[in-house]
């Protein structure tokens, strides 16, 4: 399958990938990627949306935007509204386009210890956060199930890899041990590190998605986009900071973000990915970590 994509979102750590994995595939005969100045995904008007997507007629549009934090109004309007309007608008606009949209882990809230969480397990998201993708990703399933919009929404868990952002605790403990290099400090501080977290490499959720953009037809609407391994947030930070050459101490301080805090544990099943997309992740824990060392020290 070729396809002309539409992709919001594509200056942000996971929309960037996105664009650099279908810019060189040979499947996607044109890219168009606009910044907030042609079009605010968030504040712009349905039917500006209507008539930018009805000018592109794009085969498929992917949304990268949304947010990790914030208000509950904030998280509404970034991850449940734009589902809704995009929608609303593809429906309207680009009626033959597939929809893809990146949901979040979040969803799932509390998982058992020890288990891989699949796409059909249930979903009781403890946050505003999880309730906004979740709702998202519900609007997309209902129109997808009654034949209005070719949609589909990607679970993400925990994304990592160069460019990490700060928005995340590698990204955190990244600069943290920038800084530590700078001051010549024998410690860090970052909040608490004992949860088990589901690490999948950008790059690896960029191929995910460009599979779901490219299958000739979906057999589901949503997938998991993990690396189907769970390991705590504090090994992770120790490979970091191996990396770093780090040898002081990382200490644990104050509470994690709303969003998580509760979840002790999450793992990704993938098999519905490999078997239906024929998509499996690729990129190990510790090259993701060496990866985000040497994005950093560049940066």
């Amino acid at each position: 399958m070729s396809a002309r994509v539409l992709l919001f979102g594509s200056s942000g750590f996971i929309g960037a990938h996105v664009r650099a994995a279908l810019a060189a595939d040979p499947g996607v005969t044109e890219l168009i990627s606009p910044g907030r100045d042609r079009y605010d995904l968030v504040q712009g008007d349905r039917d500006d949306l209507i008539a930018l997507l009805r000018e592109i007629a794009p085969d498929a549009v992917i949304c990268c935007v949304g947010r990790l934090g914030g208000t509950n109004e904030e998280l509404i309007r970034a991850n449940t509204l734009v589902a809704a309007k995009l929608l609303d608008a593809v429906e309207a606009g680009a009626p033959d386009a597939r929809l893809v949209r990146l949901g979040s882990a979040g969803e799932y809230g509390v998982v058992p210890h020890g288990r891989a969480v699949t796409e059909s397990d249930p979903t009781e998201p403890i946050g505003a956060y999880g309730i906004s993708h979740l709702a998202g990703t519900r609007l997309f399933t209902l129109a997808a199930d009654s034949g209005r919009v070719d949609a589909v929404s990607v679970r993400v868990f925990n994304p990592i890899g160069p460019g990490q952002s700060a928005e995340n605790v590698l990204g955190r403990a990244q600069l943290r041990l920038k800084e530590a290099a700078r001051l010549g400090s024998s410690e860090i501080v970052l909040g608490p590190l004992g949860a088990y977290r589901d690490f999948v490499d950008v790059r690896d959720l960029a191929a995910a998605l460009r599979s779901v953009v490219l299958a000739p037809s979906l057999p589901s609407r949503v997938y998991n986009a993990g690396s189907g391994q769970a390991v705590t947030v504090r090994s992770a930070v120790q490979l970091l900071a191996e990396q770093a050459g780090f040898t002081g101490e990382i200490r644990e301080h104050g509470t994690g973000p709303q969003r998580s805090a509760a979840v002790d544990w999450i793992q990704a099943d993938v098999s519905r990915a490999a078997e239906e997309l024929g998509w499996v992740p690729a990129v190990d824990l510790a090259t993701s970590i060496k990866d985000i060392w040497a994005s950093g020290a560049q940066g």
